[in-house]
């Protein structure tokens, strides 16, 4: 078979690398061709495109990127034209993945989605649209299936995937970590977590810097974005002395720390994965926001709070992310035993809700197998 991936950012091609994996224990004979990064194409995918250069971010931001997105669809469209595949597999990034999803189904393509758009989040009459365009979707979080069943849509619940991806880091990397400080204890460790994009690290990055200097006997650590330069972090740093960076190696980050500040999306599962304790940071810019704020209707952020269907962890959002309330929840998280046992017994119930379809990807992988098997008949 020949498959077409598209995935659009870092933990697409992260989830996307593990579904190429398991899709060539599956069909030895598998042709893959694929938008993503560096995790695609070492397990075995043709990469057309980075999403280093597809990331934007807001609202603004994709106003302002508009051609570079459109002339990117128009290459992607020709490339899929000449490349002519099985199958068309989207990996979330909705906003260009539905455009191809619309097109592809006038040429008569199946397209599979993995890894759903948030449409329960906001706008939900793309609903709508995913029916009439999308093969089959395949779904990571438990309660995506009950909301795409009041839509008649049937959709196939795999787990997700973020739980093997940490067992197998933890289990590989038990015995040492390379970046366990000599002299230094991990438990004054500061994981700081502010997102991947230039224009999401610039709101939210100071504010965290900032925490920094009332917790002088603790040590932050930034983990930096792969796709962003040393010096865009040196110049924001050269101001704390009690802070450092790391490239590539979140997951040994998170393994050491005692406390993290995380931006919203995908690394605040990570983190609770890691059973770190964790403040949930989101500020955008101001016409961003308000445009989000009217559009957005769930109750939460945070991934986690929404698989738990509570605050499990504080989100500090827009105006609340200031350096005072930063403060007060961090002291918390660090010193607060009533509050750090409560969150690692949410912790534990999170695991075992997302563990319940068992190895995403590689049922993942027999979903799309098995129904292009059953269609081609």
């Amino acid at each position: 078979m020949k498959y077409y991936i598209i995935a659009g950012e870092a933990s697409g091609d992260l989830h996307g690398s593990n579904l190429i994996k398991e899709l060539k224990k599956s069909d030895l004979q598998a042709d893959i061709r694929c938008w993503g990064g560096d995790m695609m194409q070492a397990a075995g995918a043709v990469l057309v495109k980075h999403y280093k250069e597809l990331a934007f971010m807001g609202f603004i931001e994709v106003i302002k990127n508009l051609g570079t997105i459109l002339k990117n669809l128009k290459i992607c469209k020709e490339d899929i034209t000449r490349y002519n595949p099985d199958s068309i597999i989207l990996v979330d990034y909705p906003g260009f993945n539905l455009r191809i999803a619309k097109w592809a189904k006038r040429q008569h393509y199946k397209t599979i989605y993995y890894i759903s758009p948030q449409v329960w989040a906001w706008k939900e009459s793309r609903v709508i649209a995913i029916r009439e365009t999308v093969d089959k979707m395949i779904v990571i979080l438990p309660f995506e299936k009950d909301f795409y069943k009041k839509w008649g849509y049937p959709v196939e619940y795999v787990g997700h995937p973020l739980v093997e991806v940490v067992d197998n880091f933890k289990m590989q990397t038990e015995a040492t970590n390379p970046l366990m400080p000599g002299e230094q204890s991990s438990a004054n460790i500061i994981a700081l977590l502010p997102g991947s994009r230039k224009q999401e690290i610039l709101k939210k990055l100071p504010v965290m810097l900032e925490l920094s200097t009332l917790f002088p006997k603790h040590h932050f650590i930034v983990a930096q974005a792969p796709g962003q330069d040393d010096t865009f972090y040196q110049t924001l740093l050269q101001d704390y002395k009690n802070v450092s960076t790391v490239k590539n190696d979140t997951y040994n980050l998170l393994a050491i720390s005692v406390a993290a500040l995380v931006t919203s999306g995908t690394a605040t599962l990570e983190a609770a994965l890691f059973g770190v304790p964790e403040v949930v940071c989101y500020k955008g810019s101001p016409v961003s926001f308000w445009i989000a704020k009217r559009l957005i209707k769930v109750k939460y952020i945070c991934l986690v709070n929404l698989i738990m269907d509570k605050e499990v962890v504080k989100e500090l959002i827009q105006y609340e992310l200031t350096v005072n309330n930063l403060k007060q929840e961090l002291n918390l998280l660090l010193y607060d035993k009533i509050r750090q046992a409560q969150l690692q017994r949410d912790y534990a119930e999170l695991k075992k809700i997302l563990s319940e379809g068992g190895n995403a990807s590689a049922n993942a992988a027999k979903v799309i197998i098995d129904f292009l098997a059953h269609t081609d008949q």
